[in-house]
């Protein structure tokens, strides 16, 4: 109970600080979490499929 008593009298005494330390804080949890969850989206979409006579032509190199 003393931590949390005297973070009690540092964000009464420090207001600023502590205000920033917080906005610190999510700036640097925010991407660390947001951005593998983006990027889990991203690789969960279809590609589309080529055509076959693409594939074809790849493998032969003829048209």
């Amino acid at each position: 109970m003393a931590v949390m008593g005297r973070l009690r009298v540092f964000v009464v005494q420090e207001p600023v600080v502590a205000a920033s330390c917080l906005i610190a804080g999510f700036g640097l949890f925010l991407p660390a979490v947001v951005r593998p969850i983006l990027d889990s989206f991203e690789a969960a979409k279809q590609v589309p499929q080529p055509a076959l006579s693409d594939v074809v032509t790849g493998f032969t190199g003829k048209k």
